[in-house]
């Protein structure tokens, strides 16, 4: 920041900001209790929280300058907590999101449209990157941490930068009432999936496993620098796991070339585009690293809304 910078201009810089980057934060009212917020990432189309949606149709919505209209619910996923809702008209223009990684340290706004008299901030800085974080039921390859205040209302709403910019979506609904943000690029290629089949398709192997220590020699004959995997201790019959002959007592350590060392790694890993496609699974059995070609099932524990 330039040191000439003097605080009312910093003061009058963050209004300006939270004024241009409001245009597009809506108040969501879809539950009986207090409305919540969505940010309009393309006309007609209102992200928000999934847990704060109660209702399919009939949604109202509340844009800046006393806009109202009607939505209805698109598709959600509970496991990431997001929800898409289509407008009923034109909204005007969407929130301009960022393209670049957001860092710890970066100054961010969280924006909300609880109430009806207009948008509010909170300010803070991201203080931490978390990845990966496992919801009900998915997970999310990273999420932001921030120390702004999560007012009620806020899920759905979204954390911008300095430039207006939107980096995240704000929810409270997956850290315990944790505000934490959804990286923005990772919440549009979910959403994106929602608009067109209404939830979102999972990888399924049918295993349970438990993390394990990697010896010496199986780190050398791997070839890289990982020092656990997934001992397979159940493996459901007749599911992929089964029918493509992995075996209780196999190491799981990897899936088509990506490490696999924890649990959260092979949620991640399991992402919708593997889901009835053959993988190489590698697995050390008997102290030897092996591949075997496994089709990835379909998990359906997230069903299409309504």
């Amino acid at each position: 920041m330039n040191g000439n910078v003097t605080l009312l201009q910093l003061s009058d810089a963050l209004a300006d900001t939270v004024q241009s980057a409001g245009e597009a934060v809506a108040l969501v009212d879809a539950r009986r209790r207090r409305p919540a917020s969505g940010v309009l990432i393309r006309p007609g189309v209102i992200l928000t929280a999934d847990h704060t949606v109660e209702r399919e149709e009939g949604i109202r919505v509340l844009l800046s300058g006393g806009r109202e209209m009607t939505a209805r619910l698109a598709g959600r996923d509970p496991g990431t907590d997001l929800a898409v809702l289509r407008l009923s008209e034109d909204a005007g223009p969407a929130a301009k999101l960022a393209s670049g990684e957001p860092r710890v340290g970066q100054m961010a706004l969280a924006l909300g449209r609880p109430a009806e008299d207009g948008v509010q901030a909170s300010l803070g800085i991201i203080s931490a990157i978390r990845r990966p974080m496992r919801g009900r039921g998915g997970t999310l390859e990273k999420v932001l941490r921030t120390d702004a205040i999560p007012m009620p209302g806020f899920s759905g709403g979204p954390l911008v930068n300095g430039t207006g910019e939107v980096i995240g979506l704000n929810t409270s609904g997956m850290a315990h009432g944790v505000l934490i943000a959804i990286p923005i690029q990772e919440a549009v290629r979910i959403a994106d999936v929602l608009l067109e089949h209404g939830r979102i398709p999972r990888g399924y192997l049918g295993v349970r496993s438990q993390v394990v220590e990697l010896s010496d020699a199986v780190r050398t004959s791997l070839g890289r620098k990982q020092y656990t995997g997934l001992l397979l201790v159940n493996i459901e019959p007749e599911s992929p796991a089964s029918r493509g002959g992995l075996l209780v007592g196999d190491i799981l350590v990897g899936l088509d070339g990506e490490p696999v060392a924890t649990s959260d790694d092979l949620a991640v890993r399991l992402t919708s585009s593997r889901a009835g496609q053959p993988s190489q699974v590698q697995v050390v059995r008997g102290g030897q690293p092996q591949q075997i070609t496994v089709t990835i099932g379909e998990s359906r524990r997230v069903q299409l809304p309504g």
